[in-house]
């Protein structure tokens, strides 16, 4: 079996992309930061840093899974990118 080396188009800039995503989805939703952090259990700072940073902070699976829940957007359109 030969096995070489394919090419894909990964997105370099994946987390931040993810962070627009958040901040878009939960001002459309008209859901503070404040209170998201609470509704997923996460910390107001940490939440925070991820917005401001565009996600140098990096996010859990997990909370990325609860954000979705909570604001009702499917996990699929956090990962769309920004045109």
């Amino acid at each position: 079996m030969t096995v070489f080396k394919r090419e894909f188009n990964f997105n370099p800039h994946l987390k931040k992309t993810i962070a627009q995503n958040v901040i878009k989805y939960r001002t459309l939703a008209g859901v503070s930061k404040e209170q998201l952090a609470v509704d997923i259990d996460m910390t107001y700072d940490y939440l925070r840093r991820f917005e401001s940073q565009l996600g140098k902070e990096g996010i859990s699976l997990e909370k990325l899974y609860k954000i979705s829940v909570v604001l009702n957007v499917s996990m699929d359109k956090f990962f769309e990118e920004n045109e």
